[in-house]
C-alpha cells in the first residue's frame, strides 16, 4: 500500500464517489484511480466501496474504518511536510487563510500587513467562502487557519477559539425617519424593508432569531454577503441596512449614512478562529493568531490544540 492509494480513496469520498471528478482533481486518469483502489482493497482483504458495475455506490462498513485510518495517516503526512518546511525554510512559505468576505475586507488587512512585516518571506493566500465552506477548507487542509462567526464551533474535527465579540449596526440615510428616533425597536424594523446578509453569513441567524422570538416577520428586501453592497443599496433608499460592526468601525463614517448600534436588539456575536484538530502549526501561524487577538497567545493555542480548548 502507498500514499497515492490513500490519496485516491480520500479524494474519491470528497468527490461523492465520482471517479471522473476525482481524476480531474488529482490530475490523473480514472482507470489509474480505479486500479489503485482495487489493489488497495485486495491487499487489505476488504472492500472499501460497494459497487454497481464499475461505479462506486457507497462506502462499506469496513471501508468506514479504513477511511478513518487513511484520514489520520494523511493528516500526519501533512504535519510531516509542515515540520520539514518549518525547519528547512526557516519561517518562509505560505500561510493559507480561509475566511468570509466581511473578515477579509474589514478585519484581516492590518494583521496580514503586520505578519508580512514580521515574516517578509511568508506569502499569504486568502480563501473566501461561507462559514461552512471555511470549515470544509480547514478539514480538507486547503487552509491552516479559519476565521468566521457562524458554524465553526459545530465541527468536531476543528479546534475553535473565540477571537473577538461584535454586534450588528443599523445603517440608515440621515434623512430616514428612524435616524433620529431615540429607541428603535424590533417592531419598528419589522415595518421597514430590510437589507442584510444572506442567511449563512455574518450573524444572520441572530437577526432571524430575534424577530422570531417576538413573533415578527421582517421584510427582507435584499440579501447580500458583502457589507459594502448592503450600504450601497441603503444609499439608494431600498431600506434599512443591518451590517456587522466591523464594517462600520474600519470603514469610516460617511456623512450620508447614520450607524446605530443594535446589540440590544440582536445580541452579541463571537468571531472564532479555527484550526484542524491535530494539525502541526508553524511559527508564523501562531504569530498571526496573536495578531488577531491579544488572548490568542501561542500558549493558549497550543493548550487548545492539545485538547484543553474549553479552558480558554
Amino acid at each position: 500500500m502507498n500514499l497515492h492509494q490513500f490519496r485516491f480513496v480520500q479524494e474519491a469520498v470528497r468527490r461523492n464517489l465520482n471517479l471522473t471528478e476525482t481524476a480531474r482533481a488529482l490530475h490523473t486518469s480514472q482507470p489509474g484511480i480505479s486500479k489503485a483502489i482495487i489493489e488497495l482493497e485486495e491487499e487489505l482483504g476488504v472492500e472499501i466501496f460497494a459497487r454497481h458495475g464499475k461505479r462506486l455506490k457507497r462506502v462499506t462498513e469496513p471501508g468506514e474504518h479504513v477511511l478513518k485510518s487513511v484520514d489520520l495517516i494523511m493528516r500526519e503526512v501533512g504535519n510531516l511536510r509542515r515540520i520539514g518546511e518549518q525547519y528547512s525554510k526557516q519561517d518562509s512559505g505560505t500561510l493559507s487563510i480561509a475566511t468570509t468576505h466581511t473578515q477579509a475586507r474589514y478585519v484581516l488587512p492590518q494583521p496580514v500587513a503586520k505578519l508580512r512585516e514580521a515574516f517578509p518571506k511568508v506569502n499569504v493566500s486568502l480563501h473566501q467562502g461561507s462559514p461552512d465552506q471555511v470549515a470544509q477548507m480547514l478539514m480538507d487542509e486547503v487552509a491552516e487557519i479559519g476565521i468566521a462567526t457562524e458554524s465553526l464551533a459545530q465541527y468536531a474535527d476543528l479546534i475553535t477559539l473565540p477571537c473577538y465579540e461584535w454586534q450588528h449596526m443599523l445603517v440608515l440615510p440621515i434623512t430616514h425617519p428612524l435616524a433620529t428616533k431615540a429607541d428603535i425597536t424590533l417592531e419598528d424594523l419589522a415595518l421597514e424593508p430590510l437589507i442584510t446578509y444572506h442567511p449563512s453569513f455574518t450573524g444572520r441567524t441572530k437577526i432571524d432569531a430575534a424577530f422570531a422570538a417576538k413573533r415578527l416577520q421582517p421584510r427582507v428586501a435584499l440579501e447580500a454577503i458583502d457589507s459594502d453592497v448592503i450600504k450601497t443599496y441603503v444609499r439608494l433608499g431600498l431600506g434599512v441596512g443591518i451590517v456587522a460592526e466591523m464594517a462600520i468601525k474600519n470603514d469610516g463614517t460617511n456623512s450620508d449614512l447614520v450607524a446605530i448600534p443594535a446589540g440590544h436588539l440582536f445580541g452579541v456575536n463571537v468571531a472564532r478562529v479555527a484550526f484542524k484538530r491535530s494539525a502541526y502549526l508553524r511559527n508564523f501561524v501562531y504569530t498571526f493568531a496573536e495578531l488577531l487577538s491579544i488572548d490568542l497567545t501561542r500558549s493558549a493555542v497550543e493548550k487548545a490544540m492539545s485538547g484543553h480548548g474549553s479552558d480558554f
